[in-house]
């Protein structure tokens, strides 16, 4: 087998440029993330909202979305100006996300009890919020995810800086498993809203508020730090020459790539399968493994979440050397197939007897969901070169756009309407100080079966990707011919 020859100086991205770029996942985590994560434990199991009606309102969340996430992509590719046009948004609206984020919870426990056209006040809230707060989101979102595809044209750095990326995700995403935890926190230092016959129950709406404040403050300080240290490589060289691009001609051409229809196909199977995890995982934990035990359902779920920050830590750059050796299409579906192994072993991992292998479940899985998206993100680049050499157009917003909001979408779907269906006929009944052993089946065959499907037919697209990596690399050097180096 022939050595792979040496990285060139000029492809190599410093430490400080990789971390600086792995610091928009906490932004990313938490501005788009931490709401379904906590939200059925805020509005339902702490307020009393009908679960179908949380998981409704994560659902349409999506569908804005879908109009939010296309359009920021598109305004970020045209944007012209001094600072280039990714930084700008990644700059302002990444200070509008982290001032934004309380507000989210700026719900008055008054309102409980209340409807309006038929639906509580409370669903409605969610709504009008996200309404506000998401388009600002995608508008850091967006640039961000687009300027990762910018920052290097090398076939293999480009998967180390997406395993920076996938490593950082995991230490910030401890900060979603925290969340609730923080809660436990608000139990002893603030007062209690609702009592019940068996006490009063913990503040979570106001930790919540008091979380978030404090995450966006952290998500402030770091969209500074990336303005200032990230830079836009492809930008005077390709960007500036190129002519504006219209929406629809945009978006059409976008969906029309082969390999990225592939690998949407492949990331949605993965989503919409796994997603649900995060709330079944929690419901499994609280009425199954702590038999109903809220704060101490809360004090294993951070728990869960730490050992799958560690374990999902080490998923990357593992899978980082996989790809290297075997290429990003082998290693995308060993990672799968280790998703399958992680997913099926819930139903055995949470035990009520032995609570502490939930947390073996919760790494193993984070694992391979963290060594999944490396990869993703690795080969979306390949795929926006591929576009340009094909269309004469670098659109990396569009493609930032259209993978966002499918995978959103899968989030959506897997975290809120399909879990909310579940927990509705599966007759799950917060009032309850334990629920029925139909309902606890229902529960934890979800959280086994529907990831192993998911994985499964992700396996299956993953198959069909068509770019090997001896085609990257003559697409690079075809488009090096046409319109120079970066």
């Amino acid at each position: 087998m022939q050595s792979p020859s040496p990285l060139p100086q000029r492809d190599r991205l410093p430490f400080t440029t990789k971390a600086a770029y792995g610091l928009g996942t906490s932004i990313d985590m938490w501005s788009f993330w931490l709401y379904p994560s906590v939200a059925f434990a805020v509005f339902n199991m702490y307020l009393g909202v009908d679960p179908f009606y949380v998981g409704l309102a994560l659902t349409l969340i999506r569908l804005i979305d879908a109009f939010s996430d296309p359009f920021c992509g598109w305004i970020s590719d045209n944007v012209r100006s001094k600072w280039g046009r990714r930084r700008p948004f990644i700059l302002f609206a990444g200070i509008g996300a982290g001032v934004g984020l309380p507000v989210l919870f700026l719900v008055s426990p008054d309102w409980v009890g209340m409807s309006f056209m038929g639906a509580p006040v409370i669903f409605w809230y969610m709504l009008a919020s996200s309404l506000i707060y998401i388009p600002v989101a995608s508008l850091f979102s967006m640039p961000w995810n687009s300027l990762g595809s910018e920052l290097t044209p090398d076939y293999d750095e480009r998967t180390s800086l997406m395993t920076y990326k996938s490593a950082m995700q995991k230490v910030f995403e401890v900060g979603n498993f925290f969340a609730l935890k923080f809660t436990n926190l608000s139990f002893f230092l603030f007062p209690a809203i609702f009592s019940t016959a068996d006490g009063e129950k913990k503040n979570t709406l106001l930790g919540m508020q008091a979380y978030t404040c404090i995450l966006g403050l952290i998500m402030v300080i770091f969209a500074i730090v990336m303005f200032v240290k990230l830079k836009e490589r492809y930008y005077e060289t390709v960007a500036v020459k190129q002519k504006r691009i219209p929406i629809i001609r945009s978006l059409t051409q976008t969906l029309g790539c082969k390999p990225y229809r592939t690998m949407l196909y492949y990331a949605l199977s993965f989503q919409l399968g796994t997603s649900m995890v995060g709330t079944l995982g929690y419901y499994a934990t609280v009425w199954y493994v702590c038999k109903g035990d809220n704060v101490l359902g809360d004090e294993w779920n951070f728990l869960n979440g730490l050992g799958g920050a560690i374990l999902g830590f080490f998923g990357p750059p593992l899978f980082s050397i996989i790809a290297h050796k075997l290429t990003k299409k082998k290693a995308a579906i060993i990672a799968c197939s280790v998703g399958i192994l992680a997913y099926g072993s819930t139903w055995f991992l949470y035990n009520p007897t032995h609570p502490w292998m939930q947390i073996l479940a919760s790494g193993s899985i984070a694992f391979a969901g963290a060594s999944f998206w490396m990869i993703h993100g690795s080969i979306g680049a390949d795929i926006v070169d591929f576009d340009e050499l094909h269309t004469g157009e670098r659109r990396e917003g569009a493609f930032a756009a259209f993978g966002s909001w499918i995978l959103k979408l899968g989030n959506s779907l897997g975290n809120g309407i399909i879990p909310g269906l579940i927990l509705k006929y599966s007759h799950f009944d917060a009032s309850l100080p334990q629920q029925t052993p139909e309902t606890i089946t229902w529960i934890r065959s979800s959280l086994a079966l529907f990831p192993v499907i998911g994985l499964t037919v992700a396996i299956f697209f993953m198959l069909k990707y068509p770019l090997t990596k001896e085609r990257v690399l003559e697409i690079r050097k075809e488009l090096e011919a046409r319109r120079g180096t970066v």
